[in-house]
């Protein structure tokens, strides 16, 4: 019990993106960083009032403190997809704690009601080694999930209805997915997106992450070349390579804003993804692609949600929050439980609740 409280103080703080002496500043200083330090190396325990004013500005419940992990996850060699800028090592550390404490939360709520649903996750033996290939791979995947060649209209329910464990974080700006193994359960992390963001990039991480999780890349490839193939997968998923032949075209002089604007709102993907489509597949030649990267950047499209118009579609996991309310149903749950499980007060659940019978 001394081992997990420290161990869980550390996994609060570092949620938090906290150093010890950041903590010890916002407590006010009512205790030092040594004293922390070794409350975290188990050599001392915090009184219940100390542990209350921790668990305040560390925005866990003090339950949190005195509960044992129901699961172990291997961050080794781990990779993000990043925006732009990279994460500072405190940035990744808390990522990295805060998709850990939703793990937990989200398994240990399958376990509790005996929930878990079959899956259909999609395997592509082939090795991949070409844009090519990935093109292949996404046109397998079409058809073993019957999609046809039509939009996919929300990619993040598609997933969880395929049984893969999808889960939102507040991160920042500069981190956007990364896919993990949990046993045998295979999992998405995505950014946590507000209502007026536009979603077209989380739709495109989304697949990005499946790429990482489906794919088999020969073992000498580097980083940046597997991260290219993945971007081939993703792209050939939300864009079909018929139907961007048919409405793209070949021979042309120019293209215009608000037709890109027209294909983002049906098919979900950004103009830089269709511009890097319509190269991949010979609509367009290396020197349009610089020209369009440079105008691009020029509009200062590549700021996140300048980007003209916006595709309709939620892409928020629910499949959690839907069994929060079943517990409730089947009165599994208190509404502490409730609230613990959803990652909200109990007082923003209970305002949420509106029985009907």
């Amino acid at each position: 019990m001394e081992n997990n409280f420290a161990n869980r103080l550390i996994s609060a703080r570092k949620m938090a993106g906290l150093s010890l002496q950041n903590l010890a500043d916002k407590l006010g200083n009512v205790i030092s960083k040594q004293s922390l330090s070794k409350y975290e190396h188990g050599e001392m325990r915090p009184d219940s009032e100390m542990v209350i004013a921790i668990s305040n500005t560390l925005n866990v419940p003090v339950n949190y403190f005195y509960s044992e992990p129901v699961i172990e996850i291997n961050f080794a060699n781990l990779g993000f997809r990043k925006h732009s800028s990279k994460l500072s090592p405190t940035e990744e550390e808390s990522v990295k704690e805060k998709a850990k404490e939703a793990f937990e939360r989200y398994f240990e709520l399958d376990n509790l009601l005996n929930a878990e649903d079959d899956s259909h996750y999609f395997i592509y033996p082939q090795v991949i080694t070409t844009p090519e290939d990935a093109e292949n791979a996404a046109i397998q995947l079409r058809k073993e999930w019957d999609l046809g060649y039509d939009p996919i209209p929300d990619v993040v329910e598609m997933l969880e209805d395929k049984g893969y464990k999808v889960i939102e974080i507040d991160a920042p700006n500069s981190f956007d997915g990364f896919k993990a193994d949990v046993g045998d359960k295979r999992v998405i992390v995505l950014r946590k997106t507000n209502p007026d963001d536009d979603i077209v990039r989380k739709r495109f991480t989304a697949l990005h992450e499946l790429a990482h999780h489906a794919l088999t890349f020969p073992e000498d490839i580097s980083e940046k070349d597997e991260e290219k193939l993945c971007h081939a997968f993703a792209s050939a998923l939300l864009y079909p390579a018929e139907m961007a032949r048919k409405e793209m075209q070949k021979a042309r002089f120019h293209f215009y804003q608000y037709e890109l604007q027209l294909i983002k709102e049906r098919w979900g993907i950004s103009f830089s993804a269709t511009f890097s489509r319509a190269l991949q597949l010979g609509i367009i030649d290396g020197n349009v692609y610089k020209k369009f990267n440079i105008g691009y950047r020029a509009r200062k499209y590549h700021v996140p949600n300048n980007e003209p118009g916006r595709f309709r579609g939620k892409e928020r996991p629910v499949r959690m929050e839907r069994l929060v309310y079943v517990g409730l149903a089947k009165e599994v749950l208190t509404i502490n439980e409730a609230a613990y499980f959803a990652g909200i007060s109990s007082w923003t659940l209970r305002s949420q609740m509106n029985q009907l019978v």
